[in-house]
């Protein structure tokens, strides 16, 4: 399982575009549109997602609405695995298990499908989103990930907001992977 090398990881980086003030003045925004957007960029990125998972022996990748569904389904067709949806409240159609978590003011709710791993025991899931920050949402999914049977074996993300420190409590309870660190 070889990480990426600081080159590589750069150019993956400039592979993204900065968006200064957006949503809100004072935040730096990642628009990871612009590696979906190159080519060269996404698919060097999804080589390295299948060599570095393809021994981990998966059963599911559960993808974070709306753009760890990007990352997560591409990786999903790269080995071959089943993907499920962890999706905000009211949005899967099937009968559901959901989690509250915190967020600046107030809570929000996300939602799996209660059949999500079709009735595996202890399912190897890898959860999968583009970035992580506070963890709010991805300890609920790690959360939600357990409530539906499964066990989460490693949660990543393309980028890591270190500063926030969301992925410290993750690492608590799971291993975590971030291609960037930021």
């Amino acid at each position: 399982m070889k990480k990426l090398t600081q080159q590589e990881q750069k150019y993956l980086l400039e592979s993204i575009r900065n968006i200064p003030d957006f949503p809100k003045k004072g935040i730096l925004f990642k628009d990871i549109t612009t590696l979906l957007n190159n080519k060269e960029a996404l698919n060097f990125l999804l080589k390295h997602l299948q060599a570095y998972y393809k021994d981990k022996n998966l059963d599911f990748i559960a993808g974070i609405e709306s753009r760890g569904f990007i990352f997560a389904s591409m990786l999903c067709a790269k080995l071959s695995l089943p993907f499920v949806p962890i999706r905000k409240a009211n949005k899967l159609p099937f009968e559901t298990l959901s989690c509250k978590y915190e967020l600046e003011y107030g809570t929000d709710s996300i939602e799996i499908h209660k059949d999500a791993f079709r009735g595996i025991k202890k399912a190897k899931v890898l959860l999968v989103d583009d970035l992580i920050a506070t963890g709010g949402t991805a300890l609920a999914s790690y959360e939600l990930i357990k409530k539906a049977g499964g066990e989460c074996v490693e949660a990543f993300f393309l980028l890591n907001l270190k500063d926030l420190k969301g992925y410290l409590k993750l690492k608590e309870l799971t291993s975590v992977y971030s291609v960037l660190e930021i």
